[in-house]
Order: C-alpha cells, then structure tokens, then sequence
C-alpha cells in the first residue's frame, strides 16, 4: 500500500518513488502481478513466453515492481528446454539513467511567471451574433405565420383542410339524397295516380 513520508518520498512495495503517482502506478502494477500469478500456468511455458512478449509488446509494466516480474518470467522462460532463448525478448527500460538526483521537488509556481493580462478588445461578434439570432427568429415566426394563413394544404393546417374537405362532400351529399328522395316521393305519388 502507498504511504507519504516525511520527506515528500511515497513507498509501494518495498520502492521509494518520487512522486505519487510512480507509487501508484506500482501499487497497480502489484495487483496486476496478483491477477496474472493467479491464472498463470507454469506446466506451459509456451503459453507464458506469449503473455510474456504480450506484456512487453504493450508496455503493461513500466515501475521496477512491473520490471521485476517480467525478470523473473525471463529467468524462467530461459530455463525452459523447450523455450528457443532467443524467442525470449530483452526487457525494454523506459526511463533515463543520467546519474543525476532530484534533491527536493522544486514547485511549478516559483519557476512559472503568470501571463500578464491581455488588454480587453472590443468584439464585434457577440452583438452580430445576437442580431442575427434575433432575425433568424423573426424568419421562423413569419415562416409560421404564412404557413398557417396560407389557403394550400401544409403541415400545420393539413388536419383542418382535409376535415373542411370531407365536411362539404358530406354536405354535398346530403343533399344529393334528399333530392334524391324528393324525387322518389314525387314519382311514388305520380305512379299512385296513373
């Protein structure tokens, strides 16, 4: 588990690490280890030279605890007969070794300058913005109101055109019938008089 020194050092694993966040990455790595320990098959070394190069192919592990394990698999792998030694990759290190220590973290802040403040322009696009919006929402409402007045059939009228539509040929046929029974009276009365 990560714990904070005095000394601004974080320990994970038996490492002191610079930053947090180095002893977080191998406290992760740990439990990587735990899971792939759990699950590896040493009666196949075939299968753990693929999850070997796998690892190192993808650069699961990049702390000394990570680093450690792969060394481990490797010593493995080239004492296994059936394991070509050169199929068994070199384990890439990732980091820099220049000889030079960090003494104590030096903030950001006391090697940064703030930016000075860049004097406010005056911007045009704000009030054409608003004025633009602003017509494009009359156009929308005029567009509403043309399409609702309008005498053609649209999607905003098109339920009250076709009910006006039916409504008069019902009319129409209304009275189509009754003059259609007008008539029938009258030849009924005229064949009751012949």
């Amino acid at each position: 588990m990560t714990d904070i020194q005095d000394m601004g050092r974080y320990k994970a694993e038996g490492y002191s690490f610079y930053t947090e966040k180095d002893a977080a990455l191998a406290e992760n790595e740990r439990r990587k280890i735990e899971y792939l320990e759990a699950r590896l098959d040493y009666n196949q070394p075939e299968s753990i030279l693929r999850i070997y190069k796998k690892a190192i192919d993808d650069r699961v592990f990049k702390s000394p605890v990570g680093v450690l394990f792969l060394k481990n698999l490797q010593m493995y792998l080239l004492e296994q007969p059936g394991i070509n030694p050169e199929d068994v990759d070199v384990i890439p290190l990732y980091v820099s070794f220049e000889g030079e220590f960090r003494e104590a973290p030096k903030p950001a802040r006391s090697r940064v300058k703030p930016a000075e403040p860049k004097p406010k322009k005056k911007s045009v696009a704000l009030p054409v913005s608003i004025i633009l919006n602003i017509g494009l929402l009359a156009a929308v409402v005029a567009m509403f109101a043309v399409a609702l007045n309008a005498d053609q059939p649209n999607i905003l009228n098109y339920e009250n055109a076709i009910q006006n539509k039916y409504a008069t040929w019902e009319q129409e046929l209304t009275e189509r019938e009754r003059a259609v029974r007008e008539k029938e009276l009258e030849l009924q009365i005229n064949s009751a008089e012949e």
